[in-house]
């Protein structure tokens, strides 16, 4: 027998590991990556130490696949505008049609709720959301949306306010300006919802929105620039203020 094949007791061969041990570039099973010791930790760890953020996720965006015969002619381009479908007395079913025929739309989460009712079971706990939607410059809409989780609460509200866009004629009616820009109302509007009252005049270009906080971002979205408002009735409770007002300046499209 040679003596490269004779081995002692408690030797291995050249090319041979212990048991227990590794070659080098491997690691042990359930450490990680092949040549890696630990696997990355992301958060934790001592005070001091550099700690490695988990990368986000990118939201997927959904592909719009129309439902309704309406859909199917605004995904065609046979229909190319909000007031086509208006002046056909169509009905709006699928918040796609808005988004496609108006991209630069943006959507606000105007008031958060939280309603409790009791029950046989107990109480239960649910969200309520409104949500507006606007591009400042001559549409808007406001819709409302209920769940037992915030999220998808805030999700059937902007669905919701997409659905209720509507167009608003903008001009200037004051007697103090007189311009031809659209930077205001073109004459006084009145609109109403539950015990609310709001009222619009025409004001002159550089004055502003003279409103109230969220009044005055509704007025924005729509893309109001100077205006005067009175509002009457219980205006913290903003489901009443809100159609207040998308009732005051729908009548500036149906009346002008």
């Amino acid at each position: 027998m040679s003596q490269a094949s004779q081995t002692k007791p408690g030797q291995t061969k050249p090319g041979q590991t212990k048991p227990g041990q590794t070659k080098p570039g491997q690691g042990r099973p359930g450490q990680g990556r092949p040549g890696q010791g630990r696997p990355v930790q992301y958060g934790g760890g001592r005070p001091g130490e550099k700690q490695t953020r988990r990368p986000r996720r990118e939201p997927v965006e959904e592909v719009w696949v129309p439902k309704t015969i309406l859909g199917q002619k605004v995904n065609s381009g046979e229909i190319s505008s909000i007031e086509e479908i208006i002046e056909a007395g169509l009905r709006i079913q699928e918040a796609g049609i808005i988004k496609k025929l108006l991209p630069d739309l943006k959507s606000e989460v105007v008031d958060v709720g939280i309603i409790q009712k009791m029950t046989s079971n107990g109480q239960s706990t649910r969200f309520k959301a409104i949500v507006a939607a606007g591009n400042e410059n001559g549409y808007l809409g406001i819709g409302q949306g209920k769940s037992k989780q915030m999220r998808i609460a805030i999700e059937k509200a902007t669905s919701q306010a997409f659905l209720n866009v509507s167009p608003i004629k903008l001009g200037c009616g004051s007697w103090e300006c007189r311009c031809d820009q659209k930077h205001s109302v073109p004459f006084k509007i009145k609109g109403k919802g539950g015990s609310v009252t709001i009222e619009i005049i025409p004001a002159p270009r550089g004055l502003g929105l003279v409103a109230g906080g969220k009044i005055k971002r509704l007025l924005e979205l729509a893309g109001l620039k100077d205006a005067w408002t009175t509002a009457k009735g219980s205006t913290p409770t903003m489901n009443s203020t809100s159609k207040a007002i998308l009732d005051c300046l729908r009548q500036t499209f149906s009346q002008g």
